[in-house]
């Protein structure tokens, strides 16, 4: 029988953390391909105008999702910290509190985008001819928001046990789903954007009834159970401390993220294009990495409640290196092969063009985002995420909008624009690692 869990305060650090980061790198890699398929479809199928409409949607789309996966980390440090102290009446409430919080705010985010998207587009100084398309997409996705947060839930849960194959299993099963669904609605239905959304929502429905599904065919402590369903309002108020600060600042970093698509817009349809097929590798380097902070707040929770130091220092320096080198090697690959890349979703050459502009810069930076993003994983894995959160929306979400507002005002050039990555990640890395240090000395003292 395939094991269900891994302890993770025993064992070779570097070698567990990467075969532990493996599974999540893929499952990672398959829910962004959930949007990047909807966007090569659309652009090779159905046109450039199409293909701008779903792309300049991915800002808006990130800001709500990402809010999910900052909750999500909240439930995977809670369950975490409580399976390492073996407190298994802990686990339970903590699992079960976390389900239906997810699905609060999955129903939510749902309303919210099926309400608010144009008014929200046109803020965004949305192009005229590609809205009506970009409104019709965002209305048909948010309609999957709440399986999306039941299946970052049911993740989050395998994952804090150690078990990342088993959502990697589904995840890949629904992405295969969604790939033909697109073809099918958009080749053969001419349905388009419309197509390529419900594509989507279909597919995570079936991710999401999978996960949870097997959260309750479960054995294991942290198994679902009809008659635990019911929120704790200690487990509860733990995993909101965590989760919201972190959900917050993903949105508000997203919203920073918005003043950078008004300068986009600000220059032709042509380059708008180009960038939305540029930002597909944002998301391709990001869910990489991001199983390696993933990794680092399971094995720093679970050793932390274990109550064993050397091996949370341990774990947060060997996942960054891993993100750092990642990273890196990635951006690289996408500076030397960009046309390539971005030639699965256009086959424009005045767009690919344009959007060599975006992967030139952004290939040679990716890595340094680690230095932020990796020791914020680690703050949060002891507890602390409020000053991380209030760190972040300075330095990288602030200074983004003054240098739009400065520098990219001065020389409104698209390279210019796309320089404040680095210099924000960089200012914003800084300052993190001094609080992480200061905390580490506080905290770890057993």
């Amino acid at each position: 029988m395939q094991r269900e869990k891994q302890d993770l305060t025993e064992g070779s650090l570097g070698k567990k953390i990467l075969f532990f980061s493996i599974p999540l790198m893929l499952s990672n890699l398959l829910q962004v391909l959930f949007n990047m398929a909807d966007i090569a479809v659309v652009g090779q199928f159905a046109g450039s105008q199409a293909l701008g409409a779903v792309g300049s949607t991915t800002t808006l789309v990130t800001m709500f999702t990402d809010f999910l996966i900052g909750l999500s980390g909240g439930i995977n440090v809670l369950t975490a910290l409580h399976f390492g102290a073996k407190n298994k009446k802990s686990v339970i409430e903590t699992v079960h509190t976390a389900l239906l919080l997810s699905i609060v705010c999955g129903m939510l985010l749902m309303l919210a985008g099926i309400v608010f998207p144009r008014q929200i587009l046109q803020l965004l100084h949305t192009r005229p001819e590609l809205l009506d398309g970009a409104v019709l997409y965002i209305r048909i996705y948010f309609l999957g928001i709440p399986a999306l947060a039941v299946y970052n839930f049911g993740n989050s849960v395998f994952s804090a046990v150690g078990e990342t194959k088993r959502p990697l299993y589904y995840l890949a099963f629904a992405g295969m789903i969604n790939i033909v669904l697109n073809l099918f609605f958009v080749i053969f239905c001419k349905m388009d954007v419309a197509g390529v959304a419900a594509a989507s929502v279909i597919s995570q429905y079936i991710s999401a009834f999978l996960i949870v599904a097997a959260l309750f065919r479960s054995s294991e402590d942290y198994a679902l159970r009809l008659r635990y369903l019911r929120v704790s309002r200690d487990k509860a108020k733990n995993i909101l401390k965590i989760g919201i600060p972190a959900g917050m600042q993903n949105a508000i970093f997203q919203v920073a993220n918005l003043f950078i698509q008004v300068g986009v817009n600000s220059f032709s349809a042509t380059m708008v294009a180009g960038n939305s097929a540029a930002a597909n590798a944002d998301a391709l380097v990001y869910s990489v990495m991001m199983a390696f902070y993933t990794a680092c707040g399971s094995f720093m929770g679970q050793n932390y409640g274990a109550r064993k130091k050397d091996r949370i220092r341990k774990s947060y320096l060997i996942s960054l290196g891993y993100a750092f080198g990642v990273g890196t090697a990635m951006g690289l690959s996408l500076a030397a092969f960009g046309t390539v890349f971005l030639g699965l979703f256009t086959n424009d050459p005045a767009v690919i063009k344009a959007g060599m502009y975006r992967l030139t810069i952004m290939g040679f930076s990716y890595g340094f985002s680690a230095f932020m993003d990796c020791t914020i994983a680690a703050a949060r894995a002891l507890g602390k995420s409020l000053v991380p959160t209030v760190v972040v929306i300075m330095g990288s979400c602030v200074f983004r909008i003054i240098w739009v507002y400065t520098v990219f005002a001065y020389f409104r050039t698209i390279p210019s624009l796309y320089l404040l990555y680095i210099f924000s990640w960089g200012i914003t890395a800084l300052a993190e690692i001094v609080y992480f240090i200061r905390v580490y000395k506080k905290e770890i003292v057993f």
